[in-house]
């Protein structure tokens, strides 16, 4: 006899509906598993079977074959289990087809017949065909954001079966485990001093311009960045849905009762591989930390302790906001658009530029610096040497301006940028700047002499012009950019302790 179930696979963090067909008949006893499975599929073999007999119900003494369709995609992981059960079920007329039409089953089956949750059962449960999926107790907040879907759980196997023959009621909806008090942000307001930090912050967060904050331990840089998801305005729905894929099959952690909107913060240690940070593996592939900070900031704190190569991995995503990764299993494209935050040392001793004694020599300065490549140094808009604040900042200055207060601007801001047609001035094309920022002669006379003095490639003077126009929509003005507004811009960009010469020059505070 034949069964068809109906369940999903992830194909990086979008779920593809898959087919589960089973085909029982006599001979001898055999388990096989066609439709290009892995390891992980394959081995469903042994959990399905000791599930099945676990549960009370007979295995079948003849031989079953599993396809699992379409049969040119690679089918990963574990969450085919119980559809798997179910159709063998079926097959052996414990089940009728009747009773599991318009089902879908997404979840892993344990010895004893347990439902377990899946990664990426969010995208598992939007992918599926029908109008009710059943799914692992643990499972059920994350997939009901998937829709208007009719999700269902159960316990066990067991259970189940009586569930779809009507002996019993599928299990009500779990109670959600109280939220952490995830939404209260870092406040800019506790932040003494630094008013070119708090500046560049306001920036970062109005234009999605990248940012590369260099000065001595304890001047203030890792509290600076950790206050900008604060200045970020909530995820929209789709964006929203998006985070919350990319959180649910990278296994990050999701929420329990809805979709993520808070912008998120990823600050991976600087001794992360390549794959943690893009995302990739030798067999499933799943998304790294870069895709993890889809649509918020991602906080690279001892930036000159990074890998070199590991670094310049990201020059293709921080221009293209998407990671594609291949490997000989397949190609897969991960979501990939953040504001880059970067913190180092000036020096390995770390106190060069600042009032301390720098202990290094020329060479070990030179060394330090050639961790950062000139690709990746020029895709940051924003460069700027943090000063240890001053006695008297600490404890005698007056607040700041808080989140919410700066917040206002940069919402402000990316409604202008909305009008021209991306979510913020960063995303705008050299075609669009020309027609969107147009230079005033003061304005064009700066750029024209920090291109001509080196100080600037060709993409610099894009990222120059976006960030002035991000200065020009903070300030409520509308183009032509002023000459202050591209000499601010220049004086962020332009590092005023370069990381490849000698660090006596002056600095910004």
């Amino acid at each position: 006899m034949t069964a068809r179930i109906s369940s999903a696979v992830l194909q990086g963090v979008i779920g593809q509906a898959v087919s589960v067909e089973v085909h029982s008949s006599k001979g001898l006893p055999a388990f096989a598993i066609v439709g290009l499975p892995d390891a992980s599929c394959r081995e469903s073999r042994d959990r399905v079977r000791a599930a099945v007999l676990s549960s009370g119900f007979k295995w079948p003494d003849g031989r079953v074959t599993v396809n699992l369709a379409p049969g040119g995609l690679r089918k990963e992981g574990a969450g085919l289990d119980l559809a798997i059960a179910v159709a063998v079920l079926v097959a052996e007329e414990v089940l009728t087809k009747a009773q599991t039409d318009g089902f879908a089953f997404v979840a892993e089956l344990g010895l004893d017949g347990s439902l377990r949750r899946v990664p990426g059962t969010l995208s598992l449960v939007e992918a599926v065909q029908v109008p009710r999926v059943v799914v692992a107790e643990d499972a059920y907040a994350e997939a009901t954001l998937g829709g208007d879907l009719e999700v269902q759980w159960a316990p066990n196997l067991a259970e189940l079966v009586r569930c779809l023959k009507g002996e019993a009621d599928f299990g009500l909806p779990p109670t959600a485990p109280p939220a952490a008090d995830a939404d209260v942000a870092e406040d800019l307001r506790d932040v003494r001093g630094q008013p070119f930090g708090r500046r560049a912050l306001e920036i970062a967060a109005a234009g999605g311009h990248h940012l590369l904050m260099v000065g001595p331990p304890g001047a203030g840089k890792t509290m600076l960045a950790r206050r900008l998801p604060g200045l970020l305005p909530p995820l929209d729905t789709e964006a929203a849905r998006v985070v919350t894929r990319i959180y649910s099959a990278g296994d990050f952690g999701v929420p329990t009762s809805a979709l993520i909107t808070r912008p998120p913060f990823r600050a991976p240690h600087h001794s992360a591989t390549m794959v943690a940070l893009v995302g990739g593996g030798s067999r499933t592939l799943r998304p790294g930390e870069i895709s993890a900070a889809h649509g918020g900031v991602l906080f690279l704190d001892e930036l000159g302790e990074f890998s070199p190569v590991v670094l310049d991995a990201l020059r293709q995503p921080l221009e293209e906001g998407v990671i594609r990764v291949s490997r000989a299993a397949g190609s897969i494209s991960f979501p990939a658009e953040f504001v880059l935050v970067g913190s180092m040392n000036p020096c390995p001793c770390g106190n060069a530029g600042g009032p301390g004694h720098c202990r290094c020599s020329d060479a070990a300065r030179v060394r330090y610096a050639r961790r950062l490549s000139g690709p990746l140094l020029d895709r940051f808009d924003m460069r700027l040497f943090v000063q240890r604040p001053s006695a008297d900042e600490l404890f005698r200055g007056a607040p700041g301006e808080s989140s919410a207060a700066v917040r206002k601007r940069v919402l402000a801001a990316r409604r202008r940028a909305a009008r021209r047609g991306v979510r913020y001035n960063s995303m705008l094309g050299s075609r669009a700047l020309e027609r969107e920022a147009p230079l005033s002669l003061e304005a064009a006379a700066l750029a024209e002499r920090a291109v001509a003095s080196g100080e600037l490639s060709a993409r610099g003077l894009q990222r120059i012009r976006c960030v002035g126009l991000t200065i020009a929509d903070l300030g409520g003005r509308r183009p032509p950019l002023r000459g202050a507004d591209v000499a601010l811009a220049l004086q962020l960009r332009n590092n005023p302790v370069p990381l490849d010469r000698s660090y006596a020059g002056s600095h910004v505070a």
